[in-house]
């Protein structure tokens, strides 16, 4: 199958390096997201994609939009997409002869939108899964072609389960991409009575509420890791806390306390541990050399 691939993150490479190790594919184009500044020094990055597309001597096309990026209709026989990031319109999701095929970390309905995984793990499910969709001009709107299930582990975070979903994403597309080509499996309308969305992210949605309950606070925590993170107020000073788990200790919300180098912090219900983290302006440390260097934090009240 002549294909173009669309991705960026580093879900999408999983799906990328399966497609190039397969003999049912040639991909003529991988299609990522131009270089970014990063860092302090905002030096341009290339995506995760993009660098192993170079390593494999594939065509890589980087348009800051597809809005007038030009395809010849019918020349391909399929598009497939993993977290490329950027809107796709119609004239590009309907060029190929079989149309644009998605590979989305939610089981559809359920988390249409930009963080799917997140949603997940910030609620608290026990399971979720990855839908291989064929594409309309929707947000993840389009019909299903096949779904694979996915049981959460309690300490999973977001980088534990992005791994996971892309490998099971990988058989998805390996298992229903040529039934669907040979016509034996056809794309079922989604139902979307029950579709629920998920928003972008933003680095304030990691801000932690000391009100809420310890499962909530790790949920949040499991959720953000490694990206926006989860943190609070230590006075006018940001403080990432980098490693945590709920404990049963006791503690008014918000309150810390330290007792034997070790550092908790009261929840609604309960307390979080803390074993590593970072102070605004500061390298991130574990609690130990933290505590040597900050001894007037118990008894505080973060916010």
């Amino acid at each position: 199958m002549k294909i173009i691939f669309f991705g960026t993150h580093d879900f999408a490479t999983t799906i990328l390096q399966g497609l190039i190790d397969s003999p049912l594919f040639d991909i003529e184009i991988v299609i990522t997201q131009p270089d970014r500044p990063v860092g302090r020094k905002q030096e341009l990055q290339a995506s995760p994609v993009k660098l192993l597309a170079e390593k494999n001597n594939l065509s890589i096309g980087q348009p800051s939009s597809l809005k007038t990026y030009n395809l010849k209709p019918k020349t391909y026989d399929l598009f497939i997409v993993a977290q490329y990031g950027l809107l796709i319109p119609p004239h590009i999701l309907n060029a190929p002869q079989h149309g644009t095929i998605n590979v989305h970390t939610s089981l559809l309905p359920k988390y249409r939108g930009a963080s799917p995984i997140q949603s997940a793990l910030l609620n608290g499910e026990h399971e979720t899964g990855v839908t291989i969709m064929k594409m309309d001009i929707g947000l993840d709107t389009g019909p299903i072609l096949l779904q694979k299930l996915l049981t959460i582990d309690p300490d999973d975070t977001y980088t534990d389960l992005d791994k996971k979903l892309a490998v099971l994403g990988l058989q998805g597309l390996e298992e229903a991409v040529p039934q669907y080509i040979e016509g034996k499996l056809n794309p079922v309308p989604q139902d979307d009575s029950k579709a629920t969305t998920c928003k972008q992210l933003s680095r304030d949605d990691g801000h932690i509420d000391w009100n809420k309950t310890s499962q909530e606070i790790y949920n949040q925590f499991r959720a953000f890791t490694p990206w926006p993170g989860v943190w609070t107020l230590w006075g006018d000073k940001r403080l990432k806390l980098l490693d945590i788990k709920p404990t049963q200790k006791q503690i008014i919300p918000s309150k810390v306390i330290v007792e034997h180098d070790i550092l908790r912090i009261g929840t609604k219900d309960s307390s979080i541990q803390v074993f590593e983290l970072q102070l605004e302006g500061k390298p991130k440390m574990d609690i130990k050399t933290f505590l040597n260097g900050y001894k007037n934090i118990s008894g505080y009240n973060l916010r």
